[in-house]
């Protein structure tokens, strides 16, 4: 075990000590209500002070989303990795949201970004980057890495910014709860079918079994996009993309952000997808 924490880079922690958990803002971890679409919050609530009674943003399926994805990539001539970046910068903008550097027990905040094969792993890679530029220690475990210049140039990119990468996933989920403060889960996104298998099927046992909160771009992993956990991971943070899946119904951590602010008007009414009034300039906005 100190040959493989010495490896991750990070030593030993002290005999007896503990790391401070994250806690919400009254120190209680609890799901709160989900407030756009359903009710103005109670006097003092957290939330965007937008939030407010209107019609519900629409939860897609599977099968919508695809549409979407297509539409912005044929109809809107939206390359992947334009939305890739879009995309990744909204979910580091949610994790700084909602864990500020300044909240957490290590200065910088320490961070395993878990990366799949496909463009939700890409996500995260560009997620880690950001993550870094906000004062954040990310590092990086990619384990099968698919062979397109896109995905290997993001990969170069964090190497430039000294963002280390992992050569095999912590074992146990007690040392990874020693080592790093929050995890980021960007292994499947909503396209994902069939059956989960390794490394990732260990991988998901291992999340399984964390105490340190988890981040979930777009689609918990392990999830059906539609139905939701079967005794999977329980994120403590969500961030949908372009528009909540039908999964995140079934999402009871404490906070779930919609990222992705890069839907054109018209496909917005085309599709009644009645995305929330993003504060300002934010790419963010916060639904739970």
């Amino acid at each position: 075990m100190r040959a493989l924490r010495a490896l991750l880079g990070f030593g030993l922690l002290a005999a007896g000590s503990h790391l401070q958990r994250v806690r919400g803002p009254a120190g209680v971890c609890r799901a709160r209500p989900a407030w756009w679409g359903t009710r103005r919050p109670q006097s003092g609530g957290r939330g965007d002070p937008a939030l407010m009674a209107s019609p519900a943003v629409k939860y897609l399926s599977q099968e919508e989303a695809q549409a979407v994805d297509e539409e912005l990539f044929n109809e809107y001539q939206f390359s992947v990795d334009q939305l890739m970046e879009l995309a990744g910068l909204s979910c580091a903008t949610a994790i700084a949201k909602a864990y500020p550097p300044k909240s957490m027990s290590r200065s910088p905040p320490t961070v395993l970004v878990i990366c799949g094969p496909g463009n939700n792993g890409g996500d995260g890679l560009v997620c880690a980057r950001h993550l870094k530029l906000f004062g954040y220690q990310p590092t990086i475990y990619y384990p099968k890495r698919p062979n397109k210049p896109l995905f290997g140039a993001l990969v170069t990119q964090c190497q430039k910014m000294d963002i280390p990468f992992l050569g095999e996933m912590p074992p146990e989920p007690m040392l990874i709860d020693e080592l790093y403060e929050l995890v980021v889960d960007a292994i499947f996104g909503f396209s994902f079918k069939g059956d989960v298998r390794e490394p990732f099927r260990s991988i998901l046992s291992v999340l399984s079994g964390l105490t340190v909160p988890i981040a979930s771009i777009d689609i918990p992993s392990g999830w059906d996009v539609e139905k939701g956990n079967s005794g999977g991971i329980q994120p403590d943070l969500l961030i949908s993309l372009t528009a909540p899946k039908k999964s995140a119904s079934h999402f009871t951590g404490r906070y779930h952000y919609l990222g992705g602010r890069f839907v054109p008007p018209a496909l917005e009414k085309k599709y009644q997808l009645n995305l929330p009034p993003y504060p300002d300039t934010e790419c963010v906005y916060r639904l739970q």
